[in-house]
């Protein structure tokens, strides 16, 4: 008969820090934070799936528009690059404006919290 292999016991993590206790502390916050059941339907999940892809695409938008604007004043464009980028950043921005529509959702809407870092836009 051949030996069973043996299975690793579970090890609690460490914690490899000199602040271990404000550690801890910060992470029961977190989890305080946190609610003790979410409750999913396909809607909500379907309305938050949308708010979180056009808030990146709304902070992408507004990165392109801040380069483009950059570009415009070095002199890096051409006129015709210029018509060009500003007709597609309008193009962009109709189509969140439907999209927005769509899923019920604000222009306050889209942003999110990063904690510590703050808001994303």
């Amino acid at each position: 008969m051949k030996p069973s292999p043996e299975v690793p016991l579970p090890v609690e993590p460490e914690i490899d820090t000199l602040h271990a206790e404000e550690f801890a502390r910060e992470l029961r916050r977190a989890s305080d934070t946190l609610p003790p059941r979410i409750n999913i339907d396909a809607e909500s999940v379907e309305q938050g799936l949308a708010k979180l892809v056009l808030t990146l695409i709304e902070f992408i938008r507004r990165l392109l528009e801040k380069q483009a604007i950059r570009r415009m004043e070095g002199g890096d464009l051409s006129p015709e690059q210029i018509e060009e980028l500003g007709l597609a950043l309008m193009k962009l921005e109709e189509k969140m404006q439907e999209l927005k529509a769509q899923f019920g959702l604000a222009k306050e809407d889209l942003n999110l919290d990063l904690g510590p870092v703050g808001r994303l836009i």
